[in-house]
């Protein structure tokens, strides 16, 4: 989605540069994250190496990330990194309104459900984000603008748009892993966690859209 991004390590990536293959979604293990420096400098940014890092985990539901994010917690807390584990959409006010309304199965405007996560992720930014970097704190963040230009392109949105408006307003991370699988997998996993299902976004077609935005 973004060629400046690292997605993972270079051994991990398949002839197009995506991560493990389709149905894999095997970009990450504890101990291949431990190849992945969080104080490296990226293409992009020329940083201090006591400055915090905002490291995000992407992919389409059921594809893993949320584990990932925990086996990488504790590879760096193991190394004595700082750590903070988050997710979007948060547990503020925004993202309980997401979270209500994917659980609910009467979802909103395109256009309203956009607003919705920017209203999520500045307050996200601003409360969680940028303080722990500004700390010197690394960052792992179960989705971020990423998921939005997936998401809501795959709702007709213009994907171009939102993620050059995200990237104008919001911190661009220093390294993204987008964790590949088939949205079939993805949706046996999802019905297996025994959960209630956000049906508004976890619906196979719905998913398989997803799947190719973030591809694209």
């Amino acid at each position: 989605m973004h060629e400046a991004y690292q997605a993972a390590p270079k051994d991990d990536r398949d002839s197009n540069g995506r991560v493990g293959g389709r149905g894999a979604a095997r970009a990450i293990s504890s101990r291949e994250f431990e190849r992945c420096d969080p104080h490296a400098r990226t293409k992009e940014h020329e940083t201090n190496v006591n400055s915090g890092k905002l490291i995000v985990f992407e992919g389409i539901d059921g594809c893993g990330k949320s584990t990932q994010v925990g086996l990488a917690a504790a590879v760096l807390r193991a190394r004595d990194f700082e750590v903070v584990e988050t997710r979007e959409p948060t547990s503020g006010e925004f993202g309980r309104k997401i979270r209500a309304m994917a659980k609910s199965g009467v979802g909103v405007e395109p256009e309203t459900e956009l607003e919705w996560f920017f209203e999520d992720r500045r307050e996200h930014m601003r409360e969680v984000v940028e303080p722990a970097i500004a700390a010197g704190r690394v960052v792992l963040s179960d989705r971020s603008y990423f998921s939005t230009v997936a998401y809501q392109g795959a709702r007709g949105l213009d994907a171009k748009k939102i993620l050059a408006d995200s990237e104008a307003e919001f911190r661009r991370p220093d390294l993204v892993l987008i964790f590949e699988i088939d949205a079939e997998i993805g949706m046996q996993r999802i019905r297996a966690r025994g959960e209630e299902i956000e049906t508004v976004f976890e619906e196979i077609e719905f998913q398989k859209r997803v799947q190719a935005g973030f591809a694209a």
